[in-house]
């Protein structure tokens, strides 16, 4: 992909994230009502009213390209180029009043992450990576941490919840093996794993929109994402995630997981 490409990529998804944080802004405290979707997560007006603006923008801008979004589907998806969306990644926390949420945008090429953003309205947090730039926090370049033993490792995971019994000795065998686990950081977790406050993320997501944008983030602020197998993160993945500090580490945790994996596990 030319890098002029890529850089009209960014600029447009710093002001889709513009966009997003002032809706989000203005909503943040006074928002509690939701509705239950088919899985039991909830929606507010909100997430809805920030994806329909999204969408809106894209349409726009890129007409050819297609849309995956959290809360209206997909549109287009066989295009080249491909928006993944999910409006708030955390809605509980958004309803809550708890800042871990955030804006994830991210654009597929052929399936494969080049562009993510985690976007932190309240907090005014923005990571941006994209392939061929390092990963940014606010415009200032940031790295993954240099720990490469597992033992010593700070272990992040969403929501202790996601996991059924057949996935939740995969995560308890990779708890066991590090220093301590933070609970609860959504996508705030893996721009913080970006910028080498946290060392390993394993999520069992369901949706590509939990996961998509974190891959270019981290990947190139000198991370590794992948599914629980250790294939790459595309569009059709099952949103399982492992994500870590840089590859030794990354192997490190997959070897740990490895024996623990339930059975049929989904690859990317």
């Amino acid at each position: 992909m030319p890098t002029s490409d890529i850089r009209n990529f960014i600029a447009f998804a710093q002001e889709m994230a513009e966009a997003s944080g002032a809706i989000i802004r203005e909503a943040a405290g006074r928002i509690n009502a939701f509705d239950s979707k088919g899985d039991d997560s909830p929606v507010t007006e909100i997430d809805r009213r920030v994806e329909t603006e999204l969408r809106r923008r894209i349409g726009e801008a890129f007409p050819e390209h297609g849309i995956q979004g959290e809360e209206f589907g997909a549109q287009a998806t066989g295009a080249d180029y491909v928006w993944v969306l999910d409006p708030i990644d955390g809605t509980k926390a958004f309803v809550a009043g708890i800042p871990v949420f955030g804006t994830l945008i991210a654009l597929a090429h052929r399936g494969v992450p080049v562009l993510g953003v985690i976007d932190q309205p309240m907090t005014r947090e923005r990571w941006i990576g994209a392939d061929g730039f390092p990963t940014t926090l606010n415009g200032t370049r940031v790295a993954t941490s240099g720990r490469t033993v597992l033992s010593e490792a700070v272990l992040s995971t969403s929501n202790i919840e996601l996991y059924d019994p057949a996935s939740l000795p995969v995560f308890e065998a990779l708890r066991s093996s590090v220093h301590w686990c933070v609970y609860g950081g959504s996508c705030y977790a893996y721009g913080r794993l970006a910028s080498g406050g946290i060392d390993v993320a394993i999520d069992r997501f369901t949706t590509p929109h939990d996961v998509l944008a974190h891959v270019p983030v981290i990947a190139n602020a000198g991370g590794v994402i992948t599914d629980w197998e250790g294939a790459p993160l595309t569009l059709h993945s099952s949103g399982r995630c492992l994500a870590a500090a840089n590859p030794a580490l990354h192997r490190a945790a997959l070897d740990r997981i490895a024996r623990r994996r339930p059975a049929g596990t989904p690859a990317a």
